[in-house]
Formats: C-alpha cells, structure tokens, sequence
C-alpha cells in the first residue's frame, strides 16, 4: 500500500500491522502514530467545515467504515481471539455475549440466532403459533416482521399506525382481535419504542401473546425500560447497519421465561438436546461466534452511540424547523435512539434528486407498505385500507443517520434542504 497523503491513516494503519507481525514495534511508536492520524483528521474535518454547502460531500446513508476505525484495536484483537480459541460455533464468546446483552436489556435470558427474522420465526413457533392461529403486525415494517408469521402457516393481519410516531395503533390493535389471535408483534421502528402499556393491557385481558420486534430499537427505552424487556419475549437483528450491527448476520431473542429460553435455544440448533441426539425438528439458526466477538465489543459502545444519535436528531430538527420538512416525533415516554432519521415531504423524490446532485445519499424506510407487497396479495387489502401508513410511505425520506456524523455534515444537508425549500417556492 502506498499513500497518497488522502489515505495517510489508512497507510500508517496498515504499517502497524506490518511492524507488529515484523516485531518491529517500539515502546511509544503507537502513541505517537495515533496523535499523527488524530492531527490529520481534525484537519480534515476542519477543512470540510471551512467548505460548507457550496462544495460537493459524499455523505452515505450509513458509514460502517468510521465506526470500524474508531474502535479498530478492540476490533482486530476480538476477531483474532476468536479465530485462535477455534471455537467457531456457539462456544464460550456466545454464551458470553448471551449473558452481557440479557443484563443490557434488563432480562434473564438471552438466545443467539443466525438473524432478526430467525429471531421472529423461532418466537413465534416456539409460543406455538401454527396453522390457523391470526398474528396481528402494524402494515408499516419491514418484509421480515410478517415472513415468519406466513411460514408458519398462520395468517398476517395488518392494522394501521400512529401519525405522530409511525409505530402500531392500539386502538387499532383492539378493533383487529379474533378469536383465532394468538399474538401481536409491536415493531419499535425507526428506533422508536411503540406504545406498550396498551397493549400490553389489551393483550392480557384477550389471553393473547405480545412479542416485541425490536430489530430496529437497541437500546431503546419505553418509560425507563429498555426495549427486549416489554413483552412475553422480544427479536433483535444485528444486520450491519443496525445501531448495534454484526459484520454479517445475525439476531437475538430477549425474555425473562426460561421454558421459552430452553425451547429456542433447542430449535435454533438442528433441535438437539445434545450432541446428534434431536428432539424436535429445528433449524440451523445458530449466532456464528465470531459475530458475537464483534458484536460483545460494539456492546460497549452502544450507549455511547444511541446519546450522539440523538444529538444528531436534535440538530436537523432544529435546522428542519423552517424548511416544511416534517421530521418524526418522539413520544414524551421513549428514549428515541434514532435507526434512521425519517422526514416526509410530499416531494419527496425532488428533496432526494437535490440531495444527490450534492452527494447526499438518502433512502426510504419504506416505500411500499406490507399490504402493497406483491408476496403478500393473497391478504387481499386493498389501496386505502391503511391511510396513516399509506401517508408516511409516500412521503417519507431518510437522511444520513450515523453516530460519527460531523457537526459541518449536517449543516450542508440541511442547508440543501432550505436551498431546495426557497428554490421550490
């Protein structure tokens, strides 16, 4: 590798592991190579404030590649653990990150899974969700909340969303319950924990289970509780780009009930109760050890990550504040940690042309709702049936979201914001 003065931390990075594997490490060498590359990159994002929104920024959606050189070390050193204990399927690093997230969410177990829709798949079943059973899912979410209910045999019914949060409506949940309802699944989107104490009334007195999707919602907290602690049991994914992302995939369930604990656990592993001895027909669902290195390392950080997530929302919310751009609301009860930062304009796919003629990535989190989903026409809803859902899918955009976000990245977006705002006027 040779450098090129742009790639400068790139290259000394690369020379370390050079000296290291030479044993040409000196005492003090690597404090110094970190004050070099923290001197370069103060200039640099000196440099790109000084710009400002006339000169063009490529700002992704989502820079995996900031997150990984900021807590490089820890990183390199827990996948070379990893890899030398040659533990490489479930093992100690698992059962380690199992107990770590269980105490982070505040329940007692904690099962590693292959991803958030095995996370989803392996609850349902294991509660017993089957042919004929109903699951109630809010229509606004991702395809990989309702998958599992359809491979189950049982049969997705859609309700509607708050305006206010775009997470599933209560009262719409009440007016959606059959007898044949076996569970709810309330999906904490965007980050955003969905409103529990009515459903879980709700639930409770219909005999009716509730599952937390909280694929989205690490660290999340509903009136001081973290999100994984709120229902009967609770999916995360740790897909990459999630606040707390794998470097592949990977999923979790959370829940306080050990039956439920022990039957996932037995499911998620081909079904065996020990080594080629199988008692039920399971998957091969397993959290591969190696994610769960990386994974118990960003663990540590998470807190950290979610608070400047919020310190980036507040600041395009008050940058937004003039422009028409309407920007998701926080209920008073949750603590927001913000997946993706979600605006609606009724012109959206102008906003998102003006946005990347400057570079500026943006997508939408999602563009067309379940009950518009070509898989799913057989549910037979039609267009209209879902108005609140409808609205925030045809209007929503979803602006760079990222914990290593730079002060001067958000002004110049929102400064082509309010640029396009006065240009459309």
């Amino acid at each position: 590798m040779t450098c090129n003065g742009a790639n400068w931390p790139e290259f000394l990075d690369a020379r370390v592991v050079v000296f290291r594997h030479q044993g040409r490490w000196r005492g003090g060498l690597l404090e110094r190579a970190a004050e070099a590359k923290g001197r370069f990159r103060r200039r640099r994002r000196s440099r790109g404030a000084e710009l400002g929104a006339g000169s063009a920024l490529e700002l992704p959606l989502v820079d995996l590649k900031r997150q990984y050189l900021s807590i490089k070390e820890e990183i390199d050193a827990a996948l070379q653990d990893a890899v030398a204990s040659t533990e490489y399927i479930l093992g100690a690093e698992v059962a380690r990150f199992e107990e770590e997230f269980a105490d982070y969410c505040g329940v007692r177990y904690c099962i590693g899974v292959g991803s958030g829709t095995a996370a989803i798949h392996l609850t349902l079943e294991a509660l017993g969700v089957s042919d004929g059973d109903e699951v109630i899912v809010p229509a606004n979410t991702f395809f990989g909340t309702v998958l599992p209910v359809l491979k189950l045999g049982a049969t997705p019914v859609l309700v509607d969303c708050e305006e206010q949060t775009a997470t599933i409506d209560a009262d719409r949940v009440s007016k959606a319950i059959s007898s044949r309802t076996k569970a709810v699944l309330a999906v904490h989107l965007y980050g955003h924990c969905a409103d529990m104490d009515p459903l879980e009334q709700l639930c409770a007195s219909q005999g009716v289970l509730l599952v937390e999707d909280a694929c989205q919602a690490h660290g999340a907290r509903y009136k001081g509780r973290r999100a994984g602690s709120l229902g009967k049991a609770a999916a995360f994914s740790f897909y990459p780009s999630k606040n707390l992302g794998a470097y592949g995939d990977g999923g979790a369930v959370t829940t306080d009930d050990q039956k439920l604990a022990e039957r996932i656990q037995l499911l998620r592993n081909l079904g065996q109760s020990s080594k080629y001895v199988h008692v039920a027909e399971g998957w091969n669902e397993r959290l591969d050890t190696i994610q769960a290195a990386v994974l118990r390392v960003k663990l540590r950080h998470l807190d950290r990550w979610n608070a400047l997530r919020r310190r980036h929302a507040e600041a395009y919310e008050e940058a937004l504040a003039n422009t028409g751009v309407r920007t998701q609301q926080a209920a008073p009860w949750a603590e927001h940690v913000w997946h993706v930062y979600v605006v609606r304009t009724p012109k959206r796919e102008e906003l998102r042309s003006a946005l990347a003629a400057q570079g500026i990535a943006a997508s939408m989190h999602y563009p067309l709702p379940l009950h518009e989903q070509p898989a799913l026409a057989h549910l037979d809803y039609k267009r209209g049936a879902f108005p609140v859902t409808e609205a925030w899918s045809n209007e929503l955009l979803s602006l760079p979201m990222f914990a290593e976000l730079e002060p001067h990245e958000i002004k110049q977006v929102t400064e082509i914001i309010d640029a396009w705002k006065e240009a459309a006027a």
